[in-house]
């Protein structure tokens, strides 16, 4: 399997994921984040704060930037889901291309979203504090690096448990170990709640719901996608590879 062509599926893959991912994200996202934006200016104005002046205006954040921002995350992600799979495809089982793409969607979108989201969910523009920006971004990274590690590691041991206690037995096991590790990750990193009291709840439950269905959309797309072009790509070499006669 030649890595070049792989990258280029996944990346263009990772480019059609990213743009259903930004339509959902302008449909569930963006009013959200104008709810958010609009409270925070309100509590400004009562405070008697000075509104502060936009480096870059909202039109542009959620048009170009938001658009710029959601692509370059699906091509990055799809030219690594190309690298994961070529890593992947054949030691997982007796998966053909699109069965293997779909278990590394699903487990990316739990690896690299669904567990960090859990400890550290996304917060609208009006929540949290600018001073604690950089630890709580640090935080979400380290978790999102640790997931990935677990997932890894609970793989392997599911590999490896599979000959004594047979495939069910073992995913069982790999999968119970990965809850444990994680639950003590999540015990061992530091709580982030930053959330004001009077901060409507609504606003902030959909937009995080918002945010998680955006990933959600990615990884699908991702999968689906660079399956069914990964599968076609093999089908198309087996086609056209030389039969050799048998001589006598």
């Amino acid at each position: 399997m030649t890595m070049g062509p792989l990258l280029v599926r996944g990346m263009l893959a990772g480019l059609v994921s990213a743009a259903l991912g930004l339509v959902f994200a302008w449909v569930a996202g963006e009013p959200q984040v104008n709810l958010a934006i609009a409270f925070e200016a309100r509590q400004s104005a009562a405070a008697g704060m000075a509104e502060e002046p936009e480096l870059v205006s909202r039109t542009v954040q959620e048009t170009f930037g938001l658009a710029v921002a959601v692509g370059l995350f699906g091509v990055a992600i799809g030219g690594l889901f190309a690298v994961a799979f070529a890593i992947a495809y054949g030691r997982l089982g007796a998966f053909g291309p699109r069965a293997t793409a779909a278990l590394l969607a699903g487990g990316g979108f739990v690896a690299v979203a669904l567990v960090p989201f859990l400890k550290y969910p996304a917060n609208p523009p009006a929540v949290g504090s600018h001073d604690t920006v950089a630890t709580r971004t640090g935080l979400y990274f380290a978790l999102v690096a640790i997931s990935i590690a677990i997932a890894i590691v609970s793989v392997q041991a599911g590999r490896h448990l599979a000959a004594r206690l047979g495939n069910w037995n073992a995913t069982l096991a790999a999968g119970a170990m990965a809850l444990i590790l994680i639950t003590v990750s999540y015990l061992i990193l530091p709580k982030v709640d930053e959330v004001s009291a009077n901060f409507p709840a609504t606003v902030l439950w959909e937009f995080r719901l918002a945010s998680l269905g955006v990933q959600a959309v990615i990884w699908t797309t991702l999968g689906l996608v660079f399956g069914v072009l990964t599968e076609r790509s093999l089908a198309s070499r087996a086609r056209a590879a030389p039969v050799t006669a048998p001589t006598g």
